[in-house]
């Protein structure tokens, strides 16, 4: 078998682990770590009331899985992603859309007790055998804070593959953090995600302000002149997008905004005369997700049919340069090493779907965005756009 220079990363989700653990992080009794908050407040059989003080703590609690596969992104190749959970209880179900859409293997967990469903035996278990049949699996990355996975991280180490640990602040072993090479906050991943939030802010602001004033400078021109040339696809994107990250006060209800926003877009009916052809009501569309008190995200069915990435490309260019500059801390990256990360994130990614001929001709029609360095021979690199 080809062993690929690119390295490979296996992904593994104790779900109720982190859900749980961010939960009680927020709406737990700090000098209490016997009584989880989480199960105190929630069923594993009823959906909480929709407008409920639950529901409203759940929602706040509602862990951003797209900032920790994006992390994990950083890696590497994700060449296997399991997230383990009973995906029968309501909190869990909500999140059942998103990462199917991010090619997220789900594992169904029976519960063996009323607290207890092996997650951690069989995540464990499912690590070890596939450490032994991929030979070129690089890196291993645990998503829980159990002190039951110091051993699984000790024996990957063990058989050289590099282990990375993402927790949540507080309910995260110490044990578990010392046996990984590497422990990622949760708290920090959504920093970064934060950073992209403010950058985005900053650069929609500068644009409303220039459009309110005359464009005498020929900056201004170059700025808009670009995306006309063939980015119809990603400035409709960008379009749907931005008014929903503006209002969002916080990274994931924002994504969450975001994702309604482009759904809502992909749902408006056609011109006068395709009037009879218009796609079902919103609200039939709706009734696909059973679960509304609690979603990460308004998910609706993926169209197969929609051309292009389903990300902002914008966003997608920031969050990777975030994400390169806080694994290696160097302010310019090179082009094609964010270009792979954004692959990494988004594999759907062409700029050519976009209009663009190259890499470089999408960067530079996100000039308000990035800063170009093209002093080099023949490489270009990349920084976001300073104050």
């Amino acid at each position: 078998m080809p062993v690929s220079a690119e390295p490979r990363v296996a992904l593994y989700f104790d779900f109720d682990n982190i859900v749980i653990s961010r939960y009680d992080q927020l709406h737990g009794d700090g000098g209490s770590r016997r009584v989880s908050a989480y199960r105190k407040d929630t069923s594993t059989s009823k959906a909480p009331v929709a407008g409920s003080e639950t529901a409203k703590k759940l929602a706040a609690a509602t862990v951003d899985l797209d900032a920790v596969l994006d992390f994990a992104a950083t890696f590497g190749t994700i060449a296997i992603a399991r997230a383990y959970a009973d995906w029968s209880t309501p909190v869990n179900a909500s999140y059942r859309g998103q990462l199917i859409d991010r090619a997220v293997d789900l594992v169904q967990l029976f519960p063996l007790s009323a607290t207890k469903n092996g997650a951690d035996i069989r995540l464990a278990v499912d690590a070890v055998e596939d450490m032994f049949r991929i030979d070129d699996l690089t890196h291993i990355v645990i998503v829980a804070g159990d002190s039951d996975y110091v051993a699984l991280a000790q024996k990957a180490k063990r058989l050289g593959r590099y282990v990375v640990g993402i927790g949540v602040a507080g309910g995260t072993s110490r044990a578990l953090t010392a046996a990984c090479d590497e422990y990622a906050d949760y708290d920090t991943l959504l920093a970064t995600d934060a950073a992209v939030s403010d950058e985005e802010a900053a650069d929609a602001a500068a644009e409303a302000t220039e459009a309110t004033t005359p464009t005498t400078g020929r900056r201004t021109r170059a700025k808009t002149a670009a995306p006309a040339k063939g980015d119809a696809a990603a400035e409709s994107t960008d379009a749907a997008t931005e008014p929903a990250a503006d209002s969002a006060p916080a990274p994931t209800r924002r994504r969450r905004a975001t994702t309604k926003s482009v759904a809502e877009a992909a749902a408006e009916p056609a011109p006068a005369k395709e009037t009879a052809e218009a796609p079902e009501p919103p609200a039939k569309r709706a009734s696909a997700r059973a679960l509304q008190f609690v979603a990460p995200t308004d998910h609706a069915p993926a169209d197969d049919t929609t051309p292009g990435s389903p990300r902002n490309p914008s966003r997608l260019l920031l969050k990777a340069l975030e994400l390169l500059h806080a694994k290696n801390d160097e302010e310019w990256q090179s082009s094609s090493t964010v270009k792979n990360q954004m692959m990494r994130m988004d594999p759907s990614f062409q700029e050519r779907r976009l209009g663009f001929a190259s890499f470089t001709d999408f960067l530079k029609s996100r000039g308000g965005v990035v800063e170009l360095d093209e002093t080099g021979r023949g490489r270009v690199r990349i920084r976001p756009t300073k104050d």
